[in-house]
């Protein structure tokens, strides 16, 4: 109810007449049935605006220190979290970030939109990265298709670090789903993991128009930061929004 009342009353119509979003292929999006929605990362505010635009519920993966905080601030951001479709996502790899994935599945088999961001955090510089494999288990276990979304001029309204946004319009394009059926059957491959990632995120680049960088955003972020890169495994890091201004998405593997 939470979310409708969001989407429909208040936010919804606040924001589309402030940022009046365009938008192309959404009759791309499934209207019934399971399927990934897997998108680029610019800013905090693609996980706001884009379901805004999807007639159906999208549930996201979002960073489990989210539900976890701590005080009032903390009580009230899980609380908007777990009301706005949100599931805590555990990045830290291993059986821990598999079974934060299990809870991405439970959404697909019961025949929901889960939304992605295969680059598992914001973009550092505008670029678009290596994706991680998590996309792809997801995807060849549950047997759905993947619909592309490219986020426009997102980070022009809330670049990272900046908390109020800048009015200013952006858009949002829908390519056609990606069928992986024909590698039914392989869902632990790594190779095939890897190479549906990288198809995802060729079709990424293809519509938004960013220059790809094969490397992993995460990495490049540590780097920026001077801290020494840290290991990971590709399928942590799947997940969704990050608050403006967070020390740990400037400095770590954030999702």
């Amino acid at each position: 109810m939470f979310y409708w009342v969001m989407k429909r009353i208040f936010l919804g119509p606040v924001l589309g007449l402030l940022f009046r979003p365009w938008v192309k292929g959404l009759d791309n999006v499934p209207a019934e049935g399971p399927a990934i929605i897997a998108s680029n990362h610019l800013s905090f505010s693609d996980s706001i605006f884009m379901p805004l635009m999807v007639s159906r519920p999208v549930v996201f993966l979002a960073k489990a220190e989210y539900f976890t905080g701590t005080g009032l601030k903390g009580r009230l951001t899980a609380l908007f979290f777990r009301l706005t479709n949100q599931l805590p996502m555990d990045r830290s790899g291993g059986a821990a970030s598999a079974v934060s994935l299990d809870a991405g599945m439970e959404v697909l088999r019961g025949g929901g939109l889960l939304g992605i961001y295969p680059e598992g955090t914001r973009s550092p510089d505008g670029r678009l990265y290596r994706g991680k494999v998590g996309v792809a288990r997801l995807a060849l276990q549950a047997g759905v298709p993947v619909v592309p979304v490219a986020m426009i001029g997102t980070d022009k309204v809330q670049p990272i670090g900046k908390r109020l946004p800048n009015i200013r319009r952006i858009g949002m394009i829908f390519g056609e789903p990606l069928d992986f059926s024909r590698y039914q059957g392989q869902a632990e491959d790594r190779l095939v993991q890897r190479k549906v990632t990288d198809e995802i995120m060729f079709e990424l680049m293809r519509l938004s128009g960013q220059k790809y960088v094969d490397e992993y955003a995460a990495v490049v972020k540590l780097r920026l930061a001077g801290k020494q890169k840290e290991p990971f495994t590709e399928a942590a890091g799947t997940t969704a929004p990050e608050p403006e201004g967070d020390g740990e998405d400037e400095a770590s593997a954030a999702g």
